[in-house]
């Protein structure tokens, strides 16, 4: 699977922007997905995930009732809306999907094995 993740940008405070992750490979479609994030002088932080199964959705505290996650099997995407958002969101976006798992927890980073490159998601105050 390789990801490829898009649709960052500069964007004020209460303003939206959604990113994209095209994926490839065919091995995508029966794995999760998931989005974190990455803050300057942070450590890379959970934000969403979808499970294959059913579409159960995971969120982080900090932005549940602002981000939705949702796949396009059609098109191999996975997307995040991000609506109302806030200075303390910006950071480096990164998509993710289920490797071998070392961990049934979806929200930890060891339970992806394949990582997109990251966009930039600047929120200015």
């Amino acid at each position: 699977v390789q990801l490829q993740a898009s649709g960052g940008g500069l964007v004020q405070a209460g303003g939206s922007l959604r990113l994209s992750c095209a994926a490839s490979g065919r091995s995508f479609r029966n794995k999760s997905m998931g989005w974190f994030r990455q803050a300057p002088g942070k450590e890379r932080e959970f934000v969403a995930a979808i499970r294959w199964a059913g579409g159960i959705r995971h969120y982080a505290d900090s932005v549940k009732g602002r981000f939705t996650i949702s796949r396009e099997f059609d098109k191999n995407t996975v997307s995040l809306q991000m609506n109302s958002l806030k200075p303390d969101d910006t950071a480096v976006y990164y998509c993710a999907a289920e490797g071998v798992r070392r961990t049934p927890e979806i929200t930890a980073l060891a339970f992806y094995g394949y990582w997109g490159q990251g966009t930039l998601v600047t929120v200015s105050s």
